[in-house]
C-alpha cells in the first residue's frame, strides 16, 4: 500500500516547452534568400567616377547605361569582348567578387538626375556610339518584381507547412508530421456518454461489458488462464449506434481512451501513416490499460493487392502492415484494447480480422420492433411530450429506421411542433416527422391534376389491397398520397416481419405487392403510367436473384452465380450465353406469373380497390387501422410482429394492472389523420 501511495504522489519533471522549428525554418529560408540575393544584384559592381565612365563611353564597352531615380544611381553593363580587357577583368575579379557576363558591372552615383540627363545627352552627341540612356522610375512595381514574389513564396510555403501538418500548435509542426492524431480521453476529459445511454444494442453492450470488465478487474479472467482480448471489431449499417458505443465503453472503463478516424492516418507524404501508427501505439503503451478507438478502419484496413498498380508503392498497404504488425507482432504488450468500427467488413483484410488481432467481431444490426422503443425513450427524453403520444406506436410506425434515424424523427417532430408554436410535441408531429424522413419533404405547393391524384390514389390502393390479402407479404402499416421529395407522389410502409430467411412462396408474395400498383392503374384505366419505376426495379432485382444467386429455379437449378469477394477483375460471366438467356427467359416467366396473380388477386377485390381509392383521395393517408375498418381484418390467423409485441406488453404485470384500473385497453394504432 505505501509502494502504490509513492508512485501516486511521484512528482512528474517539468514540461519543457516545444521550440517552433517551423519559425526557424522560414527564417533561415528568408535570410538564405536574401544573402543570395543581395551577392547577385549588388556584390559584384564596382563604383566609378565620372571621367571614368566617359572614358567607357569614349572607348565604346559599354553596352547598357541604366539610370534607377529612387537611388540615384546609374548601373553599367559591358559588352562582352570588353570583359575580355584585362583593366576590367582585374577590376571585377578583386575580392573575389562574382561576374557576371550580362551585368551590371559598374555603377556610379551621381548629384541630380536632371544634370546627369543633361550631361548624358551632350554626351551621346560628341560620341555616336553611345549606348541610348534607360530609365527606371522604381517604386511598388519595382519592388513586387523583385522582393514581393519571393515574400509570396514564402506565405505559400508556411501555409503548405500548416495544411500538410495539421495547423499550428506543438503538434502541428513540420517535425510532428508523423505523429499521432489521436484525441486521448482521460481522467481530465472524461466522455460523459455511459452503457444508459445507449439503448437498443443489448447483445453488443454484453460483448464490449466484458472488455470493460477485463480492464477494471483483470484478475477475475486472468486467474482463470483467460486473457485479455486485443480487440473487438463493431460491424454494422451506418447509423446503427457504432461510434456510440464505443463513447459508452470510454464512459465506464475508466482508463485513458484514444480515439481517431482512419483517415487520420492517411497522409500525402510516404511513410506518414506507418509512423503515427506507430506514435499511436507507443502513446497508448506509456498509457496502458487503455482503449484505441479507430473509426472506418477500411480506410486503411483494405485487402492487399487489391486495386493496387504492380510494382507502386501504396501508402495505404504500408500502414496496414505497421498497424498489423502493432496489434500482433514480436513486441505486443498487454492492456491496450482495440476497438474498430466500419460498416464494410467485406472489405477488410483477412490478416486483419483473424483471433489473436480482433478476436470479436460485434454485429450491430439495425433494431428490432422492442429496439426501437427503448432507442426512442432515450431520444425522448428531453422532449415536452404531450399525452397522446405513445412509444409502441412511434416504434412500429418506423419499421427499419436505425437509431440515428429515429434520432432524426424526434428531432424533426420537435423542430415541426415549434413551427407551429406549440407548447407540447404531439402524435401528429410525429408522424410528419417520420413522413418527412422517409419520403421527405411535403411539396404542399407541387400541382398535380386530379387525373394525376387518381392515378396515384388507385396505384397505392393496388399496393394496399395486394399486401392485405397475401398470406406472407408484409403487413401494411401507413399508404400516403401526399406528395413529397424529388418525385415521389406516394408511398406505402410495411411492417417487416423479424426473420432471416426467406422461402420461394414468400419472395413470390412481396413482387405480387410490388406489382400491385402496375395491376391496379392496367385494371382500372386500361393504361399503365411510369410511377411504377422504383417497383418493378426492386420486382427485377428480386426475380434474377432467385433464379442467379439463390437457386430457386427448376430450370437453372441449384447454382448461384454470386460472387461473395467481388473481385475488383471479373471481367467475363460466370455462365455461358446459352445459360444467360435461359436465365432471361426464366426470369420473365417468374415477373409475369407474379404479375397475372397479382390482376386476378385485384379483379376479385375490386370493390375493395374502390374503397381504399376513394377515401385516399379524400383523407390521404391512410392507416392499418382504417384498412381494417374498411375491407376487414387480414384473412390470416397469425399474428404480426407488432401484434405479438403489443400482446405482449399487455401480457405483463404491469400492463395487466393498468388495464384493471382503466377498465380500457389502448388500441395498436393511430387514428387516421386529417389533412
Amino acid at each position: 500500500m505505501a509502494d502504490k501511495d509513492r508512485k501516486e504522489k511521484k512528482i512528474l519533471p517539468p514540461k519543457v516547452p516545444k521550440t517552433n522549428y517551423q519559425l526557424w525554418v522560414i527564417l533561415a529560408l528568408t535570410a538564405l534568400v536574401l544573402f543570395i540575393t543581395y551577392i547577385k544584384g549588388t556584390s559584384g559592381m564596382v563604383e566609378v567616377q565620372k571621367t571614368s565612365f566617359e572614358s567607357m563611353i569614349a572607348a565604346n564597352d559599354v553596352k547598357r547605361v541604366t539610370l534607377l531615380k529612387k537611388d540615384g544611381v546609374v548601373e553599367i553593363s559591358l559588352k562582352p569582348e570588353a570583359l575580355k580587357n584585362t583593366k576590367y577583368k582585374v577590376e571585377l575579379e578583386k575580392g573575389n567578387r562574382m561576374l557576371s557576363s550580362d551585368g551590371p558591372h559598374y555603377y556610379y552615383k551621381i548629384a541630380t538626375i536632371d544634370s546627369f540627363i543633361r550631361q548624358y545627352e551632350e554626351m551621346k552627341k560628341k560620341y555616336s556610339d553611345a549606348p541610348d540612356l534607360e530609365v527606371e522610375e522604381g517604386g511598388a512595381y519595382e519592388w513586387i518584381t523583385s522582393w514581393g514574389i519571393l515574400v509570396l513564396l514564402l506565405v505559400g510555403f508556411w501555409m503548405l507547412m500548416r495544411r500538410m501538418t495539421g495547423g499550428a500548435g506543438p503538434g502541428g509542426q513540420i517535425f510532428n508530421i508523423g505523429k499521432s492524431k489521436a484525441a486521448l480521453f482521460d481522467a481530465e476529459s472524461k466522455v460523459k456518454i455511459t452503457f444508459e445511454d445507449v439503448a437498443g444494442l443489448e447483445e453488443a453492450k454484453e460483448e464490449v461489458k466484458e472488455i470493460v470488465d477485463f480492464l477494471k478487474t483483470p484478475q477475475k479472467f486472468t486467474k482463470l488462464g483467460g486473457k485479455i482480448p486485443k480487440g473487438a471489431l463493431l460491424v454494422g449499417p451506418p447509423g446503427t449506434g457504432k461510434t456510440l458505443l464505443a463513447k459508452a465503453v470510454a464512459g465506464e472503463a475508466g482508463v485513458p481512451f484514444f480515439s481517431l478516424s482512419g483517415s487520420d492516418f492517411v497522409e500525402m507524404f510516404v511513410g506518414v501513416g506507418a509512423a503515427r501508427v506507430r506514435d499511436l501505439f507507443k502513446q497508448a503503451k506509456e498509457k496502458a490499460p487503455c482503449i484505441v478507438f479507430i473509426d472506418e478502419i477500411d480506410a486503411i484496413g483494405r485487402s492487399r493487392g487489391r486495386g493496387s498498380l504492380p510494382g507502386a508503392n501504396d501508402e495505404r498497404e504500408n500502414t496496414l502492415n505497421s498497424l498489423l504488425v502493432e496489434m500482433d507482432g514480436f513486441a505486443t504488450d498487454s492492456g491496450v484494447i482495440i476497438l474498430a468500427a466500419t460498416n464494410r467488413p467485406d472489405v477488410l483484410d483477412s490478416a486483419l480480422l483473424r483471433p489473436g488481432r480482433f478476436d470479436r467481431q460485434i454485429s450491430i444490426d439495425k433494431p428490432d420492433i422492442a429496439g426501437r422503443e427503448q432507442i426512442f425513450k432515450v431520444h425522448l427524453k428531453p422532449i415536452k411530450l404531450s399525452k397522446d403520444v405513445d412509444v409502441k406506436k412511434l416504434a412500429a410506425q418506423t419499421p427499419g429506421f436505425a437509431g440515428a434515424e429515429i434520432a432524426n424523427v424526434c428531432n424533426e417532430a420537435a423542430l415541426i411542433a415549434a413551427r407551429r408554436d406549440k407548447k407540447e410535441v404531439e402524435m401528429i408531429d410525429f408522424q410528419d416527422a417520420i413522413d418527412r424522413v422517409i419520403g421527405g419533404l411535403e411539396k404542399k405547393n407541387k400541382i398535380i391534376s386530379p387525373e394525376e391524384k387518381k392515378i396515384v390514389a388507385y396505384h397505392e390502393a393496388g399496393h394496399a389491397v395486394a399486401g392485405w390479402f397475401l398470406e406472407h407479404a408484409d403487413p401494411l402499416v401507413k399508404v400516403s398520397i401526399v406528395p413529397r421529395g424529388v418525385a415521389a407522389l406516394g408511398y406505402a410502409q410495411y411492417l417487416p416481419k423479424e426473420q432471416f430467411l426467406y422461402q420461394t412462396e414468400q419472395l413470390i408474395d412481396e413482387m405480387c405487392m410490388a406489382f400491385g400498383g402496375r395491376a391496379a392503374e392496367e385494371i382500372v384505366f386500361e393504361k399503365i403510367s411510369t410511377g411504377a419505376l422504383s417497383d418493378l426495379e426492386r420486382i427485377t432485382k428480386m426475380a434474377y436473384s432467385m433464379v442467379t444467386v439463390y437457386g430457386m429455379n427448376r430450370e437453372i437449378g441449384n447454382l448461384s452465380f454470386y460472387d461473395s469477394k467481388q473481385s475488383d477483375y471479373t471481367f467475363n460471366k460466370p455462365y455461358s450465353d446459352a445459360t444467360a438467356e435461359k436465365i432471361d427467359k426464366e426470369a420473365k416467366k417468374i415477373i409475369d406469373s407474379a404479375f397475372e396473380r397479382t390482376k386476378k388477386l385485384l379483379n376479385d377485390h375490386r370493390n375493395e380497390l374502390e374503397v381504399i381509392a376513394k377515401e385516399l383521395l379524400q383523407k390521404e393517408i391512410l392507416f392499418q387501422s382504417d384498412l381494417e375498418r374498411l375491407i376487414g381484418k387480414r384473412p390470416f390467423a397469425h399474428q404480426t410482429t407488432y401484434e405479438k409485441f403489443t400482446n405482449g406488453a399487455a401480457n405483463s404485470p404491469e400492463k395487466k394492472e393498468e388495464v384493471k384500473e382503466n377498465g380500457t385497453k389502448t388500441e395498436p394504432q393511430e387514428e387516421p389523420v386529417q389533412k
